[in-house]
């Protein structure tokens, strides 16, 4: 009985244990699955935010572009409101234009009508002095004869001579009343249009020198950019092309070089080493070789600005960047790019006021130096150099005619090379524009002294306002009033055959009579 009571309590316990482990298990599987739904919840939710949030940066990346898109629009709306304005300004310019040359053309058919009917007068009264003349002439021969009982044809001679003497004179007198008269008119016209062209131009302009500067934050930096043994300095010398100064100015450094594309590189080269502060020979190649493609797009950018400014579109590639590499030349002293500016903006408003095409003056006036911006590995003058390279990319005829004529190597073909021309002359000659060494400037003026001194006649020669004048005093006893005007003329066409000079020259003749006496 008591081993039947111990196997049921046995078998009592160990259904017991089951029942509890069966519990347990459940209660385990049921936490379990309690904790799967809160973490599939919590999923859903951090999807959810995670929606949220890309929904709402997708809405502001949308409005970003279309703020972006709006604004692009309203800068479009704004250029091409502008072009409009200009557009519209240019229009009303050329209306102003031609009524200013329709009153001209009124005011030149007035004059020509004017100067008709004073030839007709003076014809007129040129006759009626030939009448008198040979009235006089048939009493003269009578009276010679009879007085001086000479022959007709002695009388005749002596006649003659004295009238020769006589007209002598007052056509001298004549053609110097009618060489001042065409003088001041054409001068007051040609000086009215070229101070309108004057004052509507308005430009900055720059002097190049042989040197750059490039400043440092210390003098330290000039240990680094000599470097051991100056291997530094050595490597830059050689990459650029240029010699590096280090002297004893403070926080500086200068660079030395006639190339003026390759100082330039040097300068942004050093700069960007100075700036970045790795210094050593592997590291400069690298910065040279960059600063040479930035230059290429410096200069691509400086002749594709110019072109817009000066208005001239259409231009070839290989002129652009002739065009920009005249940034960096100069001519005694004077920037070659802000000179071609110049003289096209100059040309283009001598044309306009002339009825000529003001777009191809402004051209050819904008490549007249082309040229200049090739390298030394052309050949040739620089005229013929720009002619060939404007005829080769397609340009005007007109256009090359106007290079070629202004270096001197062909004949002006066309009003538009002549005002290319004068307008150089503007441009350069005006006080300032170019430096001229000192002993230059006083072999010049020696020059002119000696050019007018060897001429006959003359006791005295003074060049004075700096070269644009000269002096001549004649000898009273060889050269009479009259022929002062001659001497001048020969003077200035002997000055125009043997010297080139800015400008232009003013010949000024003076023959004195002093009579000298003395109360005693």
């Amino acid at each position: 009985m008591d081993q039947v009571s111990v196997v049921l309590l046995s078998a009592g316990l160990i259904l017991l244990g089951v029942i509890f482990g069966w519990v347990i298990s459940s209660k385990s599987a049921h936490s379990k699955v309690h904790r799967a739904e809160a973490s599939a919840e919590k999923i859903v939710e951090d999807a959810k935010r995670e929606a949220v949030d890309e929904k709402r940066t997708a809405i502001l990346e949308a409005k970003d572009e279309i703020h972006q898109a709006k604004l692009e629009n309203e800068k479009q709306i704004e250029d091409r409101w502008n072009q409009v304005k200009r557009k519209e300004t240019q229009n009303s310019n050329m209306a102003r234009q031609l009524d200013r040359r329709a009153d001209l053309l009124n005011d030149k058919e007035k004059q020509v009508g004017e100067l008709e009917q004073q030839g007709e007068e003076k014809q007129k009264h040129i006759e009626a002095q030939s009448q008198e003349l040979e009235e006089t002439l048939e009493t003269q021969k009578t009276r010679l004869e009879h007085i001086a009982g000479l022959t007709r044809s002695q009388a005749k001679r002596e006649l003659v001579e004295s009238l020769e003497a006589e007209a002598h004179r007052e056509s001298a007198w004549r053609i110097k009343e009618i060489k001042e008269d065409a003088l001041s008119r054409a001068n007051e016209e040609a000086r009215e249009i070229i101070a309108n062209a004057i004052q509507r131009l308005a430009a900055d302009h720059t002097v190049e020198s042989t040197v750059a500067m490039v400043k440092l934050p210390s003098d330290e930096m000039k240990g680094r950019i000599i470097g051991r043994e100056g291997r530094n300095i050595r490597a830059f010398e050689m990459c650029t092309g240029v010699d590096v100064i280090v002297d004893d100015t403070p926080e500086a450094v200068v660079l030395s070089g006639f190339d003026p594309i390759r100082r330039a590189v040097a300068k942004i080269a050093l700069e960007q080493l100075v700036v970045d502060g790795r210094i050593h020979p592997g590291r400069i190649e690298e910065v040279v070789e960059k600063a040479r493609e930035n230059m290429q797009d410096v200069i691509r950018q400086a002749g594709e600005e110019t072109a817009f400014d000066v208005g001239v579109p259409g231009v070839h590639d290989r002129l652009i960047e002739c065009l920009g590499r005249l940034k960096y030349r100069t001519s005694y002293g004077q920037n070659v790019l802000n000179h071609s500016r110049e003289v096209a903006f100059l040309a283009g408003l001598m044309a306009t006021h002339l009825g000529l095409d003001a777009q191809l003056a402004k051209r050819a006036g904008l490549l007249h130096d082309i040229g200049k911006g090739l390298s030394h590995e052309v050949d040739g003058t620089y005229g013929e150099n720009g002619a060939d390279l404007a005829r080769k990319y397609g340009e005007d005829a007109q256009v090359v005619n106007a290079i070629e004529a202004h270096h001197k190597d062909a004949d002006p073909m066309s009003p538009i090379a002549v005002l290319v021309d004068a307008a150089e002359t503007i441009s350069r000659a005006r006080p300032g524009a170019r430096r001229e060494v000192l002993e230059n400037y006083v072999r010049r003026l020696e020059r002119l002294e000696t050019i007018a001194a060897d001429i006959e006649g003359v006791d005295a020669v003074y060049a004075i306002q700096a070269g644009q004048e000269v002096r001549v005093v004649a000898n009273c006893d060889l050269m009479s009033d009259e022929d002062t005007e001659k001497l001048a003329a020969k003077i200035a066409e002997r000055l125009e055959e043997t010297m080139t000079y800015p400008g232009q020259v003013k010949v000024t003749v003076i023959r004195e009579v002093r009579a000298v006496d003395f109360a005693r």
